[in-house]
């Protein structure tokens, strides 16, 4: 090898060395973090979507026969009942925890009707189909706050749904039912594992609950946590939706008591489930002039409007007043994530890690959240100006890089910048030697 060859090896290895910007050492001794996962608001998502995560245990395939073994596929069976809802209901009701009222009668699917003494909007009785309001349950969102949820899935038409929310990068809470999950585990595969979603309990087979007995309910309810826990990780949901919002302190009190629910009803209903009945209640213009309405009024309370993934045309319904939502400012959030809490009684959310843990036990908690990492921002802070548009994505997003973010500019060390002036020397002597 020539001088000069040498010297410009030399050469080239320095500028090499003086443009690779400074990294930490890959070989130096750092104990692993303690969070192996990054939090949902962590900017590695846009980049990465992950998978569900689950529980370490290994569930049959949703859709196989494995999958759907031991489940009652039509009635909510209460002679198979596992022994450990059985006696979490009878210590419930020996320690007083559970109301002694009598079950409510319905004709015809109208409306309950309790035997008489009983009034549905006592204290008593408290009956949610009375529109008797008990703290802890769910009837409102916080001001400027819209809480999407869905009643009635997974059907045909959720495809639909689905698809919409997916392009406009909005999550919100599916309140399924457990035959359904049964009748079309791909529309339920859809709404967990590809937009991850937020799945919550709709009874077995959509009863009006307060005419049903202790055991009953306890099986419309169990049956259902238990194909969603089965089906999603292991994760145990957190808020259910009493079919017809009928409830009382009853059913609420065997919700709470035996598998930690929390009742969620709403404060407005468009009647969109009817649109594929027979004699509908309602018509598209009708639904649409209701949103109207309660899309450009008062902020407050928020909404918590019962709509239904249950035909094309409730489907529809929504579409054509999410522009409206947008639009008039409101900040959009799935109904599970309202109080900035766990999705899951056992997990933060459909992809974060899932502590293991049976249906009825109430002593589990969602796994400690790294104080390191900001957590979301409450719906009641969260402010989205009323010029977004339909792409901007959920609410409080931001193209604004965070905290912890790097530029895109490359960042040089003070030894790359004094070798420099080392290879301003080699190349005057190379040059040197061209010359002579």
């Amino acid at each position: 090898m020539s001088r000069l060859s040498t010297i410009l090896l030399l050469a080239t290895t320095a500028v090499y060395a003086s443009v690779t910007p400074a990294h930490e050492s890959h070989t130096e001794n750092k104990l692993p973090s303690n969070r192996w996962y990054h939090e949902d608001d962590h900017p590695v998502h846009a980049l990465f979507k992950r998978g569900p995560v689950g529980d370490g245990i290994i569930y049959p395939a949703i859709g196989t026969p494995d999958w759907s073994a031991g489940f009652p596929p039509a009635t909510a069976d209460t002679t198979t009942l596992p022994k450990a809802w059985v006696d979490a209901l009878n210590a419930a009701a020996a320690a007083g925890k559970i109301p002694d009222i009598p079950q409510s009668t319905s004709t015809n699917g109208l409306d309950p009707v309790y035997p008489s003494g009983y009034d549905p909007s006592s204290a008593i009785v408290c009956s949610s189909t009375a529109k008797c309001v008990t703290p802890g349950d769910v009837w409102d969102a916080p001001p400027g706050v819209i809480a999407l949820s869905f009643d009635d899935g997974p059907l045909p038409a959720s495809d639909q749904l689905y698809q919409f929310l997916a392009s406009h990068s909005e999550h919100v809470t599916h309140f399924f039912i457990g035959t359904n999950i049964l009748l079309y585990p791909d529309q339920f595969k859809t709404a967990f594992e590809t937009n991850q979603d937020d799945i919550a309990v709709h009874t077995w087979t959509h009863p009006y609950m307060t005419t049903k007995s202790n055991l009953e309910v306890v099986a419309e309810i169990g049956w259902t946590i238990e194909l969603i826990h089965n089906s999603t990780g292991g994760r145990i949901p957190k808020y259910w939706r009493p079919p017809y919002g009928d409830s009382d302190m009853r059913i609420r009190a065997i919700a709470k008591e035996v598998f930690g629910l929390t009742t969620v009803i709403w404060n407005q209903d468009t009647d969109d489930w009817t649109l594929s009945e027979p004699v509908p209640l309602t018509t598209p213009e009708k639904i649409q002039q209701q949103m109207t309405q309660w899309l450009t009024g008062p902020k407050t309370p928020g909404l918590v409007i019962l709509e239904h993934e249950l035909s094309d045309l409730s489907v529809k319904s929504f579409m054509d007043a999410y522009p409206m939502m947008v639009s008039n400012g409101w900040t959009r959030t799935s109904l599970a994530q309202l109080d900035a809490g766990s999705v899951y009684q056992n997990a933060w959310n459909s992809t974060s890690q899932v502590i293991p843990a049976k249906v009825g036990d109430l002593a589990v908690k969602p796994p400690a959240r790294a104080s390191t990492t900001s957590a979301k921002p409450t719906a009641t802070t969260t402010k989205k100006p009323a010029s977004s548009s339909l792409s901007s994505g959920k609410p409080g997003s931001s193209n604004k890089p965070l905290g912890n973010q790097k530029s895109g500019a490359t960042h040089f060390s003070a030894a790359s910048l004094a070798l420099s002036g080392v290879i301003a020397v080699i190349i005057a002597v190379a040059v040197g030697i061209i010359m002579a």
